[in-house]
């Protein structure tokens, strides 16, 4: 244990064997001018949504010596209004369950129904965190494919994905829509036939990405009904801006939702949390306006990425996953000597580039164009 203190080096042996050696999630935070590597929302939140947030937390401040509501009731009145206007499809305030950013609410599902002795599973390349709920709860994790009939498959297709759980029947199945890091959306009929796969598994589409979606593009919240082992997913840090604040939520059957307060930490939402996000979710007219721009930046960068000669992913998401390059470690290293910040996700060829605002995107077009040039000479 050379180089190690004397502290570390009995701490190590004492923490858990499956955790020794690994290191801790997180993207690469650099001190550069342009940042898109983390499908933050580049656009700040409106001055009017501040003051509302300021006003509602001055109101709520005087009562912080109290605890929160532990079941934040008026939070998901509020995030069902939003779900059945957005989405057109009725949900009741007692689908509804929120916690400190979808990762605590993806964790509540994996500790409430999976755990030592059973399986979750994911479809690579996918969101890398889910193999980390296994990790942290002692789970199996299961690798996924996204194609066993189609060895180069990208999307999942029906057959492949149910033939999959089918064979594993795992406690719990993640599937992003929009995937991450790829940014297609799921066909629906994925989601039923995974559902109808294994009758013992609970089924999580991830919609974190959800309102980046182009017009026509489905979401799983319209196969809710009926389905008491169906998840649907939401957070408010990409399109509320609001990563700084944590709340993400999902929606499913009132009994599957009542399955969650069995897990979670008691008054495991701050009042400052609950008051902040209501403030936003009142503003969300003014908020989905900037969901817009970013749209239009996003599919700015696969228009101009594919000028060059690249291969862009089309997205449903608020990233574009390029493809295309001789070698992407090399590129996002001269990006960064260039003043941007990507995300190299570790798809040989491919970086994730999240859409932010205009000059952002000029940015990375002159950088990605510049490197570009200079490895062709």
């Amino acid at each position: 244990m050379s180089g190690f203190s004397r502290a570390e080096q009995v701490l190590g042996e004492l923490l858990r064997p499956d955790l020794q050696g690994r290191t801790a999630y997180g993207a690469p935070q650099l001190d550069v001018p342009v940042q898109l590597n983390t499908n933050e929302n580049s656009y700040p939140v409106p001055s009017a949504v501040v003051q509302a947030m300021c006003a509602a937390l001055a109101e709520a401040g005087t009562g912080l010596n109290r605890y929160p509501d532990r079941e934040f009731t008026a939070l998901r009145e509020d995030l069902a209004g939003y779900l059945t206007r957005s989405s057109g499809v009725p949900v009741a305030a007692s689908q509804l369950w929120a916690g400190n950013g979808s990762n605590e609410v993806l964790l509540h599902v994996v500790q409430a129904f999976a755990g030592p002795g059973r399986a979750i599973m994911g479809f690579v390349p996918s969101y890398s965190m889910y193999p980390n709920y296994a990790l942290t709860t002692g789970s199996d994790w299961v690798e996924g494919r996204r194609g066993i009939h189609r060895e180069d498959a990208i999307d999942l297709d029906p057959q492949s994905a149910a033939e999959q759980v089918a064979q594993h029947a795992p406690a719990v199945v993640f599937m992003a829509s929009p995937n991450n890091p790829t940014g297609s959306a799921l066909d629906l009929d994925v989601v039923t036939a995974v559902y109808d796969a294994c009758a013992r598994t609970i089924v999580v589409v991830d919609e974190a990405y959800a309102e980046f979606a182009r017009p026509g593009t489905p979401s799983a919240l319209t196969l809710l009904s009926g389905r008491p082992r169906l998840v649907v997913s939401r957070t408010m840090s990409k399109a509320f801006a609001f990563a700084g604040g944590r709340l993400g939520y999902l929606a499913a059957d009132p009994a599957l939702v009542d399955a969650l307060r069995v897990v979670r930490m008691p008054y495991h939402l701050s009042t400052q949390t609950q008051v902040v996000a209501r403030a936003a979710l009142a503003h969300s007219d003014l908020l989905m306006a900037e969901v817009e721009a970013i749209k239009t930046q996003r599919d700015r960068l696969v228009e101009e990425t594919a000028r060059m000669g690249l291969v862009p992913m089309p997205s449903d998401a608020n990233f574009v996953l390029v493809g295309g390059l001789r070698d992407e470690k090399a590129t996002w290293r001269a990006l960064v000597a260039r003043g941007v910040l990507v995300r190299d996700v570790g798809l040989p060829g491919h970086l994730r580039i999240t859409a932010g605002t205009v000059a952002e995107t000029d940015a990375v077009l002159a950088a990605l164009s510049d490197c570009l040039t200079s490895t062709a000479e």
